[in-house]
């Protein structure tokens, strides 16, 4: 298999703290109450959307640097724009530590995330940038339906 990089493992890095960064800023749009009560029938709230976030990418980054497969858990329900964002920039922190401890010739290497998602390592990073950017979207519509105009999504 020819695995020449298109991306360097620390560009992809920045990308996707881009994004983190974005997202945080979604998060702080919010008004607190909205943030955990406003959502469109049969979706979740935004604050929900955030608590699985953060349940998924240190969590699942963790399991890849170890080794370790762990079952997905959303063990932590932050019910605060506060605690959210704390917990945010810890994890964001954390992402970068774990980060570095990645080897490049293990992307292609298969894990199974979560006991559930049996991808190479590089399928399940590009799987936790995908997923917050599809919940962020989703906070978008929510803060556009509240008359909030949320973060250009360009300026990561």
């Amino acid at each position: 298999m020819n695995t020449a990089a298109v991306i360097t493992k620390e560009e992809l890095l920045k990308h996707w703290l881009g994004h983190r960064n974005l997202t945080r800023r979604t998060i702080e749009k919010f008004p607190e109450a909205e943030l955990f009560t406003y959502a469109v029938p049969g979706m979740r709230t935004f604050g929900e959307l955030a608590n699985e976030l953060i349940s998924i990418a240190v969590p699942g980054l963790t399991g890849i640097v170890n080794r370790q497969v762990e079952a997905y858990a959303e063990a932590n329900k932050y019910t605060s724009k506060a605690a959210i964002l704390e917990v945010w920039d810890q994890h964001t922190e954390e992402l970068k530590h774990l980060w570095g401890q990645l080897k490049e010739e293990n992307f292609h290497e298969t894990f199974n995330l979560f006991g559930q998602y049996e991808f190479p390592v590089i399928e399940n990073i590009l799987y936790f940038i995908d997923n917050e950017i599809h919940h962020r979207a989703q906070g978008y519509v929510y803060l556009r339906s509240l008359g909030i105009e949320p973060p250009f999504f360009w300026e990561r």
